[in-house]
């Protein structure tokens, strides 16, 4: 009988003319488009330069500034006041102010004021600008007094020089770190909202009625419903990991088999969450919004964008019920730093509970009558 609700659910998957697309396309455009969205590095931010001195020692500021990379040079002013006018034409993000006598101070007193000023409308970019200024500048402060040191002849100071290693991402890249996590997203996106829209659609169709008249027992019907989703599930995610290799150049650090391992449990976990929100919705529209709201509560629960780690008590203690922060973890770790089996025992736990209890209430929810 397995067999046979199988093979109806995949025609009625072959007969649809969304889904299909939707499992070859949506992996394709989302893993493509959705790294450079969800980007939070801050680069080419409009700096406005007041510069009063005009000496060499500026001038050399403003070009180790200009050729770091993350500020582009929008507005060259006399005044404050001016500047302050590009900044409210949203022109300007950070103003630089280099005050007369800059070069004069340096040499003779050793030391020289500057302004930052930044426009904190946007927080994360007026304090990564200001940060980035604050560390560009403390950087030719360096230089500036190894130069006047050596013109003076004096004896080089022993340091200690610093030479920063970063692991498992070396280039700092964020779509490195973006993009397991989006195809985390993509997967719950289509093993969610499909079951989701599954029964409710059946309910509304009036085809439900003549599988309620059959003796096929609860489990049966459930296990039938949720097998096609994860065969889709298995295609998604391998064409989503095809796209991460050809398009990133971004291969697991570790096992495959460990990839494939949690996102079985975490399709057959997540797909049966979308079989309960369908046995309770009584229309497509309804089943569409509640899988809208726990999606995002699981998002912004997951660490996608703001590590758990920084969120507060309540809310870390609230995210153990998300299935997106697990398997969120899993690919990350696996994916950049090489993870085994034996150093997820956490999630896998997690996983494999979320599976049985959204199975179990998915076959306990479903009301068959008639």
């Amino acid at each position: 009988m397995l067999r046979y609700l199988i093979e109806k659910e995949f025609k009625q998957i072959k007969r649809n003319v969304f889904i299909p697309r939707l499992i070859f396309i949506m992996p394709l455009f989302a893993m493509i488009i959705f790294p450079y969205a969800a980007n939070f590095d801050v680069k080419n931010i409009d700096l406005s330069i007041i510069d009063h001195d005009k000496s060499s020692y500026s001038q050399a500021l403003i070009q180790k500034v200009q050729s770091s990379g993350y500020f582009r040079i929008s507005n060259v002013s006399g005044t404050y006041d001016e500047a302050m006018k590009s900044i409210e034409a949203d022109e300007s993000d950070v103003i630089l102010e280099i005050p007369l006598h800059f070069e004069r101070d340096l040499i003779k007193k050793q030391k020289a004021d500057l302004m930052v000023s930044a426009n904190a409308v946007n927080g994360n970019k007026g304090g990564l600008g200001s940060a980035y200024l604050a560390n560009i500048i403390a950087d030719y402060n360096n230089e500036v007094r190894v130069k006047l040191m050596h013109n003076v002849n004096m004896v080089s100071i022993p340091a200690m020089e610093l030479v920063p290693l970063y692991r498992y991402n070396p280039t700092l890249k964020y779509e490195v770190f973006m993009v397991p996590a989006l195809l985390v997203m993509i997967l719950a996106m289509i093993t969610g909202f499909l079951p989701a829209l599954n029964i409710v659609g059946e309910k509304q169709s009036g085809t439900i009625e003549q599988m309620n008249v059959t003796p096929v027992k609860k489990w049966t019907f459930i296990l039938s419903k949720l097998i096609p989703y994860w065969v889709i599930g298995y295609v998604v995610v391998s064409i989503a990991m095809g796209i991460a290799l050809f398009y990133w150049n971004l291969k697991p650090s570790g096992s495959l088999l460990t990839i494939y391992l949690f996102a079985s449990l975490f399709i057959v976990a997540f797909s049966g969450f979308g079989l309960v929100i369908s046995n309770y919705a009584t229309t497509v529209q309804q089943a569409i919004l509640m899988m809208f709201f726990f999606m995002l509560t699981f998002i912004f629960l997951s660490g996608l964008y703001t590590p758990v780690e920084n969120m507060p008590g309540w809310a870390q203690l609230i995210s153990n019920i998300s299935p997106l922060k697990y398997i969120m973890q899993v690919f990350r770790l696996v994916y950049l730093k090489g993870s085994s089996f034996n150093e997820l025992h956490k999630q896998f736990f997690a996983l494999i509970s979320f599976a049985i209890v959204f199975y179990t209430w998915a076959i306990l929810s479903y009301r068959k009558t008639g």
